[in-house]
């Protein structure tokens, strides 16, 4: 029989051992774009079955249904933008063949030890016994744990939320929303002359949601831990690609028009847009340690020669992995297979950066291209199919 305090002190470790090595993923609702169309994500039974949502997404699931079609249509938006944006790059967005984990572990990349009190009989320590209790059941050790937060995860999280305001805006604009429609609040002349009238996207009620639902995760955790202040702020780093490139659009009125009024409004940036955006960031991502300052904690770069970052960049806390090799337990397929440009060495798609070295071999194709095009009255343009061959290059096994 264990004793009293034995069991006190189970309890707790066993809390603590699930927190270290079971991180909840903010990121798990990504997962809605497995569904089958025919799939309700609205009302209360079905949200209550959407697994991937945490807690608090399911009570906004259940107060705001009539956006859940729109987060589902996010979550289809991020994985193409991201498999688009990182198509020539060794992590590829490739996407888990099952499960609530989209990208895979790819996401909680990267290790590290704490301290801890742990029990013989539950984990194993990397290193003996710094000292044990008087029973030998405990003791304390380093004991491996994740500590997620990769550029990647930066790039995915303010993708995620940049992908939920705009879809949720399309919907106002489109009128499939009974709370929101346009944006009325842009009115009067502008600077520019121009009459400012139309239908403007209505931005401010899909950001608003998009900090309800998608930051939930990171608030429930609380605010002083680094990878909760890290996907916040990158969550609103993804929002602000959108806001720093709204555009505007205009149509002339007069006679013949001669467009004696313009009519504006504005409009959101395509997404291909956002996604070019963030992919920027990411490679100017700043690498951050949590820091205290005062009562407070806060990100501050790791180097103290570079300066803290703006809110519209990326932020991460751990070295990315270099991918090159199959590991099918964190989700990185590796670069065995992938095709790569085998004209050029330094750019992203190079063979040599792609195939992590000069392991790569070119073979001869023959592939069937469009040709001899003509525009044909009216309207349509023909082509012929040619075929042609042409030198593949693709990653050694």
């Amino acid at each position: 029989m264990p004793t009293v305090s034995t069991v006190n002190l189970t309890a707790p470790l066993l809390l603590l051992l699930l927190w270290a090595t079971h991180p909840t993923m903010a990121t798990n609702w990504l997962s809605l774009a497995r569904l089958p169309r025919s799939r309700p994500v609205s009302g209360a039974a079905p949200c209550a079955r959407l697994r991937g949502l945490t807690p608090g997404q399911v009570g906004v699931c259940r107060a705001r249904g009539e956006v859940m079609e729109s987060v589902r249509k996010a979550a289809e938006m991020v994985i193409e933008e991201c498999q688009h944006q990182f198509r020539n790059r060794r992590w590829n967005c490739s996407t888990t063949p099952r499960g609530i984990n989209v990208f895979g572990r790819v996401m909680n990349q990267g290790t590290s030890t704490i301290d801890m009190m742990s029990h013989k009989k539950l984990i194993k320590c990397i290193d003996p016994c710094l000292y044990s209790t008087p029973d030998k059941k405990f003791c304390v050790c380093h004991v491996p744990v994740v500590v997620p937060g990769t550029r990647e995860a930066a790039f995915v999280h303010a993708l995620s939320s940049a992908a939920v305001a705009v879809a949720v805006t399309r919907a106002c604009t489109r009128g499939e929303l009974e709370r929101c429609g346009c944006d009325r609040k842009v009115r009067g002349v502008s600077p520019e002359g121009f009459q400012w009238s139309g239908c403007s996207d209505n931005l401010s009620y899909g950001v608003a949601f998009s900090q309800t639902f998608v930051d939930e995760p990171e608030r429930a955790k609380g605010l002083s831990a680094g990878r909760p202040l890290m996907n916040l702020h990158n969550n609103e780093a993804g929002r602000k690609a959108i806001l720093h490139n709204m555009q505007v659009e205009c149509k002339c009125h007069g006679v013949s028009g001669s467009c004696e009024l313009r009519t504006c409004w504005k409009v959101m940036p395509p997404f291909r847009r956002v996604g070019a955006v963030l992919k920027e960031r990411f490679d100017g991502a700043t690498e951050v340690r949590l820091t205290r300052i005062g009562s407070r904690t806060a990100l501050l770069p790791r180097d103290p020669q570079v300066k803290p970052p703006a809110a519209r960049d990326l932020v991460y806390l751990a070295p990315s992995p270099d991918f090159c090799h199959l590991d099918p337990d964190n989700g990185i397929p590796g670069t065995a297979g992938r095709r790569c440009n085998g004209t050029s060495r330094l750019a992203p798609d190079g063979c040599e950066l792609v195939c992590c070295g000069p392991g790569f071999r070119a073979g001869r194709a023959e592939v069937v291209q469009r040709c001899s095009c003509k525009f044909s009255w009216c309207c349509s343009v023909r082509c012929q199919q040619c075929k042609n061959t042409v030198t593949i290059h693709t990653c050694r096994v």
